[in-house]
């Protein structure tokens, strides 16, 4: 009975995770019953990872503006659009190393994300006015920088550093080496890094687990936990062969795992993680309790910032150019993403990994119906919908435990 209520929990805890699977196997079996190809071919998902791995970084930092209390971030699509300009101009136009300019492009996502958070948070005005006034503002300014030109193409070296893929295969020796040689190379090289991610991920759930044990806090069934484990892992060794089979590992990949694992950790395990959560769940109280709750809102717009600057970093090398309507609608893929992935409309609820998952479950919608050659007018009708019933399954579930 203990066994059964625990994999029951385990799939209500993972239920956007299991919505993703079963979206992903209609559109597959959709997409091979009318002769379109397939879903998860391997240069699909590859090209899926490179289409929506700065939606991930951006839906990311909206989520620690929805937690503290259901606000949102209306201008990350236009401080993509300048930072991306400022290095298109600095990259290309004036020449400058490639690695400052990034610095600078860095800097001045913090800066606009900075002067954002100290309207909101210490000025005390509302959220959805400052980064609506954002929006104009820096879309603004992007376009006087730009004059209304898109400048390109980017240095190899700079793409190099998003585009390219783990192990590094130089054109010269795919034009001369084997071929067979070297996609068994890639092959080997993508499999054992997947083998390594899955034992690391392993032991880190076992020693959470341990530690929390010793703390004496409530730990989830040990059958639901294998249960996890195990579906992560072929999760990441499935996709490990289909790129494989591909070009190999997306640098691209690397990052975005990278950004996602911190931003995991620090809200889960840190203190002034945990800030954000208690600002959205009571501000009054957590003011009451010693939290600052200005420089965690503060913190929360001047950090999406911080993640605008670099998507906009990762979407000039994608695109290969600086572009006067680069950004657009950005912002409202990344606040889908994070209430399909469980955040909650009114804050102080949701996970990173849930965003990830929604990130992708938007990814997958958009790939899957362009693969259908479905009308993007019906596509944006329904991924309208997706976002309501999200919304909607969230409120229904407050008003469910209010009633408890």
């Amino acid at each position: 009975m203990a066994t059964s209520l625990n994999i029951k929990k385990t799939l209500k805890d993972n239920t956007i995770f299991i919505a993703l699977i079963v979206v992903m196997l209609f559109f597959q079996i959709l997409i091979t019953a009318t002769g379109n190809g397939s879903l998860f071919s391997p240069g699909n998902i590859t090209n899926l990872i490179n289409q929506n791995a700065y939606v991930v970084v951006l839906a990311t930092g909206m989520l620690c503006c929805i937690l503290t209390g259901g606000n949102i971030d209306l201008s990350i699509g236009s401080i993509v659009c300048l930072v991306g300009a400022i290095a298109g101009t600095l990259i290309v136009n004036l020449g400058l190393n490639i690695y400052l300019s990034i610095f600078i492009c860095l800097i001045v996502g913090i800066l606009i994300g900075a002067w954002h958070g100290l309207w909101i948070a210490y000025i005390h005005i509302p959220p959805f006015i400052v980064t609506l006034a954002g929006m104009l503002l820096w879309r603004g300014v992007a376009l006087i920088i730009l004059n209304g030109l898109t400048i390109s193409p980017m240095p190899d070296k700079y793409l190099n550093l998003f585009s390219s893929y783990i192990p590094f295969i130089s054109d010269e020796k795919w034009d001369t080496g084997d071929f067979d040689e070297i996609k068994s190379s890639i092959y080997m090289v993508t499999m054992v890094i997947a083998l390594l991610c899955c034992v690391a991920y392993i032991i880190m759930e076992f020693v959470a687990r341990g530690n929390k044990k010793k703390k004496g806090y409530e730990v989830p069934g040990f059958t639901g936990f294998i249960v996890k484990l195990v579906l992560l892992s072929a999760v990441i060794l499935f996709l490990a062969n289909l790129l494989g089979q591909d070009q190999g590992l997306p640098v691209i990949l690397v990052l975005v795992a990278v950004i996602v694992a911190i931003y995991a950790y620090y809200t889960k395990n840190t203190v002034s993680g945990r800030y954000l959560y208690a600002l959205g769940g009571n501000a009054k109280a957590a003011q009451l309790s010693g939290v600052n709750t200005e420089k965690v809102m503060f913190f929360a717009y001047t950090n999406m910032g911080f993640l605008s600057g670099v998507a906009a970093l990762m979407c000039v090398a994608r695109f290969n150019s600086a572009a006067p309507t680069a950004g657009q609608n950005y912002e409202m893929d990344a606040i889908s993403s994070c209430f399909i992935g469980g955040a909650s409309a009114y804050g102080g609820t949701g996970k990173v990994s849930g965003a990830v998952i929604g990130a992708i479950f938007m990814g997958v919608l958009n790939n899957g119906m362009s693969i259908l050659g479905i009308d993007s007018n019906w596509q944006k009708a329904v991924k309208g919908l997706v976002l309501l019933l999200a919304v909607l399954f969230d409120v229904a579930s407050k008003k469910r435990k209010g009633g408890k």
